[in-house]
């Protein structure tokens, strides 16, 4: 199986953000803690040793054993929740939605990014323990994201009404989504094990949030992932300090904007709310607002003066729940962690938190981008040969990529540059006689330099018409591939579920991407299937 690479910055699918983030641009260095590199972590850990509460790991095991009590749990994970009771012990973190059967392809990668990562840690730092962890976004209410998944170009999707934290939502009524799945997949052996893998998860657990550990932990447990589920009191009792804050100071709103107009040059992914908490139950989830000295829940009519709420917070911390600004503090507040590993989007609104980590005296993590891959197959590799094509021409866009593959196989000079050239000579002779005479002259040749320019640019595009004619069944083949293989004209990672590939690889499919990705390399890397 040859492995190819494209870097992030060459892809074309990377933000400008995350492109001068990757290449350490000055400008946003204090945006940051840290550089992803191995030799920093040392430095990390030693903060994170120096700064972190050591009690939390005790509400975190509790919590975590609570969690994995019904749930088949490997040797290894066990022993990763133990080791999480001592004070040599770090986590490395990613952090996804819940979505239907995984989603897209990425949600392999961060994990296994994640696993890996910890891995080299160990090799590097024998002294410490280092834990990959899965943190479930189980708070979030925004069902329409995460409802469904694509399988070989078909949208599955579960039809259902939600209100509150999706980790709560019944699993009730997927019964004919799978059946629907089960008929799409076909009857091989890899077909019947996606079928028992989702049927386990989903059929037999009664909420999104037990299906999807269940789901993870059958894919990775025996790497000894750890999963958490945050949405618990324990867990936010240890958090109160920093609600608390957040509700009679709205710190992370003032530290927010100061570190956006740094970033004004840059498209702003997030913009922070006065107040950064929504207040949950069940089938409600609601932001938190402060209006005429009373704090307010929106779209209810429950409010609080400033004794309530805080009372509320001291006796039930389960209700308030963070919202993308104050998540990344609650984790690494009861996580003792060293490095969060994201997606482009996730690592450009850890980097508008910097100052506000600072302002609540909270270690800040390194950013670490997680890796990306293509997946392709041999019969696909052997056609991208055969048509004399390289990756980076595949990651181009696709008018780009017809253009430059035409001009490869023409025959003819298509690019009329030179006779433009030749032509901007001879004007600029006629230019120095205009300048000698009156103003009409200089127009008239200015004119007149435009419309042959104009010409020549006409003539090129026709030509570049004929030949795109003449080899038309080249063309289409290199199209038909590229869409194969970037489907919507999108990355395949953020539209193909990953038993799309399952179905033809098996087990095979993890066991090969674990052992080509190298989290700290920060490339995208092509995987031949």
């Amino acid at each position: 199986m040859p492995t190819d690479f494209i870097s992030y910055q060459n892809s074309g699918y990377f933000s400008p953000l995350m492109n001068d983030y990757l290449d350490e641009k000055s400008n946003l260095q204090s945006l940051y803690n840290r550089f992803p590199n191995l030799e920093n972590f040392e430095a990390q850990i030693l903060e994170k040793q120096t700064n972190f509460n050591n009690t939390n790991r005790i509400a975190l095991v509790s919590v975590l054993q609570q969690q994995y009590a019904a749930v088949e749990t490997s040797h290894l994970t066990k022993q990763n929740i133990e080791a999480l009771k001592v004070a040599n012990t770090f986590t490395v973190t990613t952090g996804h939605q819940l979505n239907l059967f995984s989603g897209p392809l990425y949600f392999l990668y961060k994990i296994i990014s994640t696993i890996n990562l910890t891995k080299e840690l160990k090799a590097k730092y024998p002294a410490y323990n280092f834990v990959p962890i899965y943190w479930m976004a189980t708070e979030d209410h925004d069902f329409e994201e995460i409802n469904y998944f694509n399988f070989k170009g078909k949208k599955i999707r579960w039809n259902k009404i939600s209100s509150g934290p999706v980790g709560r939502l019944s699993t009730e009524g997927l019964v004919e989504l799978f059946e629907i799945y089960s008929q799409e997949l076909g009857s091989s052996t890899n077909a019947e094990t996606l079928k028992k893998m989702f049927q386990e998860a989903y059929l037999e657990h009664d909420n999104l949030a037990q299906a999807t550990r269940h789901l993870a932990n059958s894919l990775f447990g025996q790497q000894g992932l750890v999963i958490i589920d945050a949405d618990h009191t324990d867990l936010k009792r240890n958090f109160i300090p920093y609600i608390k804050e957040e509700l009679v100071h709205q710190t992370s709103h003032k530290a927010v904007m100061e570190t956006t107009e740094k970033l004004k040059d840059y498209n702003i992914q997030v913009n922070p709310r006065e107040i950064n908490l929504f207040y949950i139950e069940d089938n409600l989830r609601e932001r938190i607002l402060f209006e005429n000295g009373k704090y307010k829940v929106n779209h209810t009519k429950k409010e609080f003066s400033e004794s309530e709420i805080l009372e509320l917070l001291n006796n039930n911390p389960e209700k308030f729940s963070p919202n993308v600004i104050m998540r990344p503090l609650y984790q690494e507040v009861i996580l003792p962690n060293l490095c969060y590993i994201g997606g482009g989007g996730e690592i450009a609104y850890w980097l508008e938190l910097k100052s506000f980590f600072d302002n609540v005296k909270v270690t800040f993590p390194m950013l670490l981008v997680r890796n990306s891959v293509l997946l392709a197959s041999e019969k696909q590799v052997k056609k991208i040969d055969k048509l004399d094509m390289t990756w980076a021409d595949l990651f181009s866009k696709q008018a780009n990529l017809v253009n430059k593959k035409t001009n490869d196989y023409s025959e003819l000079p298509i690019d009329l540059s030179i006779q433009k050239d030749f032509l901007k000579n001879q004007f600029h002779y006629l230019y120095s006689i205009a300048n000698k005479t009156d103003q009409s002259f200089s127009g008239a040749v200015k004119a007149q330099e435009a419309k042959q320019i104009k010409g020549l640019e006409n003539l090129e595009k026709r030509l570049l018409k004929a030949q795109k004619r003449k080899f038309a069944d080249q063309l289409e083949r290199i199209t038909d591939l590229q869409n194969e293989l970037f489907p919507n004209k999108s990355l395949q990672e953020r539209q193909v579920n990953f038993s799309e590939f399952y179905l033809e690889n098996g087990e095979n499919l993890i066991d090969e991407i674990t052992k080509r990705l190298q989290p700290l390399e920060q490339t995208f890397e092509v995987i031949t299937l």
